[in-house]
């Protein structure tokens, strides 16, 4: 086994370590940013959730694999473990720099600018396929986010009338008392039933509720949820693409592939997924329960048929876009404009950084290797 394909591994599982401590907050910011529940459940919750994502895109997703291992945009496959360590290279630095800084930036988009530096750097600009490459990519992570700021204003009004009547119900456990006979003596015996659905006011005075959530925060966590999983379904096959050579190598590939890349994932998302949390949370805009669950359905629907459609749209263009929907829906002075600035333009480097980066680490691994 060559140090080479050893290192590969390594960086692949980097990336997706690095991956989870930007892209964790892209399906649980609202929960955090609508005060639904703290920064530590939330992110429980969604690397739960990102896992179990991660794991189905083994089965649901392969179609992104061949995407991001090159050959749709190349003439000729680029040969050797050095093209594959450059580009996890260019990828991982700006992802980390971006989670370091708390700014959400696309993992797509850093292997796409990382995998074409290095391409050019090894077969020339005419060796990419242009059209493919902005057909398959450029397209869609720049269209997706106008889309999703479309789709939030469009469907809001219409989930809030909608959601203004769940917000009025809770889903309650029901504490109820059994007389239980043992040895001639009758005791007591307290019995959880329900959940019971029951308007909020019923809930609040009855003494036999023994824990309630709100309806509509029920649903939002759902959302959190399906939101989440999307996103592990759309990223991890990116990553694998780029592990799969060496992976194999080492004996690993499949099912086994995909659980390794999911639980770096995971590692990366409860390690160091805080700092960008906070920003989509808090320094875009501010939120309600209504508007984080609307931001997050719009999310699901996009990612979630991006990936069935191998489209490898930025889960983070879609989750921030809808959240900046949000805030222009309430008015444009509630949206912090200077976040959003600094956002824009660490989605628009992105691509150069991340392909010069790409670029010098294959001008200098090709040499050693």
């Amino acid at each position: 086994m060559s140090v080479a394909l050893l290192a590969v591994a390594g960086l692949a599982t980097v990336l997706a370590w690095a991956n989870g401590s930007n892209d964790i907050s892209k399906g649980i910011a609202t929960l955090v940013g609508s005060g639904v529940t703290s920064y530590r459940r939330a992110v429980l919750w969604g690397t739960v959730w990102t896992a179990l994502g991660g794991l189905l895109a083994a089965f649901a997703t392969q179609g992104l694999v061949a995407t991001f291992s090159g050959k749709a945009f190349l003439s000729r496959p680029m040969e050797g473990a050095a093209f594959l360590a450059a580009v996890a290279i260019g990828a991982t630095s700006w992802v980390f720099f971006a989670s370091r800084t708390g700014l959400p930036v696309s993992t797509t988009h850093a292997i796409t600018g990382a995998l074409a530096g290095a391409a050019i750097v090894g077969q020339g600009a005419a060796a990419l396929h242009w059209a493919a490459f902005a057909q398959r990519t450029a397209l869609p992570l720049a269209v997706s986010p106008l889309v999703s700021i479309a789709l939030v204003s469009a469907l809001f009004p219409l989930l809030r009338r909608g959601l203004a009547r769940v917000d009025a119900y809770c889903l309650c456990l029901e504490r109820q008392t059994s007389l239980v006979p043992v040895e001639a003596v009758a005791l007591k015996v307290a019995v959880m039933e329900g959940p019971v659905v029951a308007p909020e006011e019923t809930c609040a005075a009855s003494p036999t509720i023994a824990g309630r959530l709100n309806a509509l925060d029920g649903i939002h966590w759902l959302s959190s949820a399906l939101t989440s999983f999307a996103r592990g379904l759309n990223d991890t096959p990116k990553i694998v693409a780029l592990g799969a050579v060496a992976s194999a190598a080492l004996g690993v590939s499949g099912f086994p592939l995909y659980a390794a890349v999911a639980l770096a994932m995971a590692a990366g998302s409860v390690a160091g997924g805080k700092r960008v949390t906070e920003t989509l949370a808090c320094r875009v805009t501010a939120m309600s329960a209504t508007e984080g669950f609307s931001a997050n359905l719009v999310t699901t629907v996009l990612v979630g048929a991006a990936s069935l459609a191998a489209l490898p749209v930025s889960t983070t263009h879609v989750s921030s876009s809808a959240i900046v929907g949000i805030g222009l829906h309430r008015g444009a002075k509630t949206v912090d404009w200077k976040t959003v600035t600094d956002m824009l333009l660490a989605w628009v480097v992105t691509l150069p950084v991340a392909g010069l980066v790409g670029a010098g680490a294959y001008a200098l691994l090709s040499r050693v290797s």
